[in-house]
């Protein structure tokens, strides 16, 4: 086990989750605006063992989705850091072992404050200097515009479309694009 990381922002917190999240991350993941994306939101039953999938991954390498929390008013407003991507992933989309991700998911109410971008900012810094990662990618769905700003407000840049192994063939979440950035290409902002 490693020590879970924390990493700070102007305005954020990206810590470790805690039981208390489970309500509000429960919120979240039920809500169509923020599942748009996804193939369906999820249960509370799922939502929990998605949490204890994420926590336990923070608690095997110190670092990952973390949970972030506004530091203004201590409130828990969703996720963003670096994973590990699956094995499956890492073939359909052509990333090469160790195939980290970096991805986001907010609370609506967040939405449009710059959180995901600035978050995300300290989780790259994490990556590329922390751990020395050479690459970091992200990927989603063809028509998530707003993910797809995200990523170029960060630097990344396109690197071409896969079909998403966890989704049947013929799903219209199915086609993602995968965006990359290289520790040679990245710059602390």
């Amino acid at each position: 086990m490693a020590k879970p990381m924390e990493l700070r922002t102007d305005r954020l917190l990206l810590r470790q989750w805690r039981e208390a999240d489970r309500g509000p991350f429960a919120a979240l993941n039920a809500d169509p605006r923020v599942m748009e994306h996804f193939p369906s939101t999820r249960s509370r039953a799922e939502s929990d063992a998605t949490q204890d999938r994420l926590a336990d991954h923070i608690a095997r390498h110190g670092w990952g989705f973390w949970a972030v929390e506004t530091l203004a008013r201590e409130e828990f407003i969703g996720f963003v850091g670096i994973q590990s991507l699956g094995s499956d992933v890492m073939l359909a989309s052509g990333v090469d072992s160790p195939g980290v991700e970096i991805g986001w998911r907010l609370a609506f109410a967040h939405w449009g404050r710059g959180y995901a971008s600035e978050a995300a900012r300290a989780a790259l810094a994490c990556g590329f200097g922390d751990l020395q990662l050479d690459e970091i990618v992200s990927l989603t769905t063809l028509d998530n515009h707003r993910s797809q700003d995200v990523m170029q407000r960060l630097l990344m840049r396109p690197a071409g479309e896969f079909d998403h192994p966890g989704l049947p063939a013929g799903h219209p979440l199915q086609r993602h694009c995968l965006y990359r950035l290289a520790r040679t290409d990245w710059s602390p902002q």
